[in-house]
């Protein structure tokens, strides 16, 4: 099998998050169900080369962001959240905020980049209609 490539992915990402709705529902899966919006939007477009994974290459593909979350990307979202909060009493919040969304993407793009090197490392089941995504949302 080919290598999934980073950019196809990126640009896949891009495009679906930008869709009406999907925003908010997978912000919502994140914030409520602690789901990892990158690693849904993996799934996704996997479902849409018909590729399937398994539970077991799921459980590593989310160890594989999870440190990367806890340690990088939900203390910046922390951060960014009290910074709005208080926004009246920060001086320049306009240039703080959108340097740390800039900030937040480039991180989001690095853990993009880190699930396809996982996923390039799995033998990947070609499926006519893979649920990649159903598997991830009902897993505990």
């Amino acid at each position: 099998m080919n290598l999934l490539n980073k950019d196809d992915f990126w640009q896949f990402a891009f495009t679906l998050y930008a869709k009406p709705g999907q925003q908010n529902f997978l912000l919502a899966l994140q914030n409520q169900q602690g789901k990892n919006v990158n690693l849904c939007l993996l799934l996704y477009y996997l479902d849409s080369l018909n590729l399937s994974i398994n539970t077991a290459q799921l459980s590593h593909l989310q160890k594989v962001v999870s440190e990367f979350d806890t340690l990088a990307l939900k203390p910046l979202r922390a951060t960014r959240s009290y910074l709005k909060a208080n926004q009246n009493t920060i001086s320049d919040y306009a240039t703080i905020r959108a340097e740390l969304l800039s900030t937040e993407l480039k991180l989001e793009k690095q853990q993009q980049h880190m699930l396809i090197e996982a996923v390039n490392e799995f033998e990947l089941v070609k499926h006519t209609e893979p649920n990649n995504i159903e598997l991830y949302v009902k897993a505990t």
